[in-house]
């Protein structure tokens, strides 16, 4: 398959280029805060510069500060609409870490059953009804019309195991509120967060999950009410991995170098998910032992290669760097925490000594653009502007490579992941094995994000039956007692639907003394930092070839939308582009120059 698209050029053949400023502000399909503004080289289809701003300032770090630690959870719970319970999870670690508090097996296997749930279904509606609505035949028709005549042409590779025929056909099913796949996953997404409710009593803000466990009241039934929802789901997803595996593979044959579409240098983060309780106490001088046991396995992966396992050393990496960011440093204010409860030096960079100090301003591209801090990891050389792969890239990528992970229905090969999904009421066993990829871009980040879903509920069946083996066997306690003390330096580590999320918190007298909750949005969405390195989105977008048949009147960008909406963004809906009133700009430059204002 063959596309007539004209291959994008390198800077090197470029001589004069008309470059326009082209902004989508703001983008995406969650909350609103987030604008990409580009200068695009038509004559050349390459976006050749990319800045990723927010508009919103939250300053949950500051207002946390002086709280009962008990409220930390019920507050940063709200700090997202869509992944609370993500928050409340980490925030309940970061407390079990400072009480001194190991929960009941029970109540962990409870929290890990809730937060599979909360991976199911954020990952089904974004992946289905907005991410998928970018690929459905609506979006091609309107982009690329050759791409769409050549999928109805197309038969689909597993059209056996997912029923459609074509590649048109599966793309027709994407289409909003008629297409039949649409629809079906709609339905899908309600019976996850009844799973959720299930296990923590509300969704998306948990109403029963405390340090110490969980309030929820263990049964049998209960147990049976959930995996009757996680069998159907189970189901679901022996259609939904092949249907994308023929989507994405199609897109890579139809259009020869679609793989630089949101290519960038390899560079995952993974903080691990789903506490194994038979090994986690939660202690800090024990930190790197039980991180290496949880489910998802915590890493950082450099270049392909697994740098670290270990948690303790991913969070004495972690930098706060400002840089384009509409803050004042704080150099010169006090550090909470000189050093871990291990002894190691701890970063004044690090968010235990962060202060946060707001400088409002007017946006300037070649200065301050964004509310957004840049997040990065030192590998004791350089500040890596580490990213999530969305979340599920990096979680199979790092689980993958450490082969950690093998619970019968999920197995880690040092290559590939692969998943085990069994019998069910219309479809026999079925086994699917993702790969680690040959790109880290965009529709890989999208893959994984299939095949995650998979992963979570083979790893929620393992969960469910573990949870039966101790109610069956009368140990039904699900919350173990603590008493917060006077002073404490702790932090907690788990995946965000979207990827790596920390909670970092200093108590003192008996308060909250610094409490910085870092999710995976500043890690991605993170501006260029103050050596101007830019963050993940700019770097994945700037640099891409533009493959859309539409000329410049009647650009969409729908490529720029895949690469930001790869990343999964927890910053909101509703789309407006910008062309700076058709403001065309005429640079010439050498092949060497950059557009960054130096």
């Amino acid at each position: 398959m063959t596309s007539t698209l004209p291959t994008p050029a390198t800077p090197s053949e470029r001589g004069n280029d008309s470059l326009v400023e082209m902004n989508w502000d703001p983008i995406t399909r969650i909350v609103g805060s987030l604008g990409i503004y580009t200068k695009i080289d038509f004559a050349n289809r390459e976006v050749v510069e990319c800045h990723s701003t927010s508009s919103i300032f939250r300053g949950y770090s500051i207002f946390m500060k002086g709280k009962d630690p008990r409220d930390a959870h019920f507050i940063t719970s709200r700090i997202c609409g869509i992944c609370g319970d993500n928050h409340a999870t980490c925030s309940c670690y970061a407390q079990n870490m400072a009480y001194g508090v190991k929960p009941p097996n029970l109540g962990e296997w409870i929290v890990n059953l809730g937060e599979a749930a909360e991976y199911m279904f954020d990952h089904n509606i974004f992946q289905e009804n907005l991410v998928g609505v970018d690929y459905c035949e609506r979006m091609v028709k309107e982009t690329n019309p050759g791409v769409l005549a050549l999928a109805e042409n197309t038969r689909a590779p597993h059209e056996g195991e997912h029923g459609y025929r074509t590649i048109a056909d599966i793309m027709r099913s994407l289409n909003p509120f008629t297409g039949e796949f649409y629809r079906e996953a709609l339905q899908v997404s309600r019976s996850t967060r009844e799973m959720f409710c299930l296990m923590e009593g509300r969704h998306v803000h948990p109403s029963t999950l405390y340090p110490g466990g969980v309030g929820t009241v263990a049964t049998i039934q209960l147990m049976t009410d959930y995996i009757t929802r996680l069998m159907r789901y189970v189901e679901f997803m022996k259609k939904v991995v092949p249907m994308h595996d023929d989507l994405f593979d199609f897109f890579y044959e139809a259009l020869p170098g679609y793989e630089q579409v949101g290519l960038r240098r390899t560079l995952l983060g993974c903080w691990g998910a789903f506490q194994d309780p038979e090994y986690c106490n939660f202690a800090y001088k024990d930190m790197t032992e039980w991180g290496r046991k949880m489910y998802v396995t915590p890493g950082v992966v450099v270049d392909g290669k697994l740098v670290t396992t270990d948690l303790v050393r991913i969070n004495l990496g972690i930098r706060i760097m400002l840089g384009s960011s509409y803050y004042q440093d704080w150099t010169g204010q006090e550090m909470f925490v000189t050093k871990d409860p291990l002894g190691n030096p701890v970063d004044r960079r690090h968010p235990w000594n962060q202060h946060t100090n707001p400088q409002p301003q007017r946006r300037d591209l070649g200065d301050k653009y964004s509310w957004v801090m840049s997040p990065r990891w030192f590998d004791g050389t350089d500040n890596l502007a580490l990213d999530t792969g969305g979340g599920p890239l990096a979680r199979l990528w790092t689980t993958a490579l450490a082969g950690l992970v093998d619970i019968g229905y999920i197995k880690a090969t040092g290559t590939s992941v692969q998943i085990e999904l069994p019998k069910t009421a219309l479809k026999g066993p079925v086994s699917l094995e993702w790969t680690i990829p040959q790109w880290s871009n965009t529709l890989e980040r999208n893959r994984a994000r299939t095949y995650f879903q998979a992963y979570a509920a083979a790893a929620a069946l393992h969960f469910a039956e573990k949870a039966l083996e101790e109610i069956r066997a009368g140990r039904t306690k699900t919350w173990e007692s603590f008493e917060v003390p006077d002073e404490a330096v702790s932090c907690g580590f788990t995946e965000a639907v979207r990827g790596v999320l920390s909670h970092h918190m200093v108590i003192r007298d008996g308060k909250i003394a610094n409490y910085h909750p870092y999710p995976p949005t500043p890690w991605n969405a993170s501006p260029r930092d103050s050596s101007g390195t830019p963050g993940p989105y700019e770097d994945a977008v700037q640099g891409q070839p533009i493959f859309e048949e539409n000329d410049r009147e009647h650009f969409k960008g729908i490529d720029i939308m895949r690469t930001v909406r790869s990343f999964d963004p927890c910053l909101p809906c509703g789309v407006h582009m910008y062309l700076g009133e058709g403001k065309t700009l005429d640079v010439l430059h050498s092949p060497t120059q950059t557009l960054t204002g130096e």
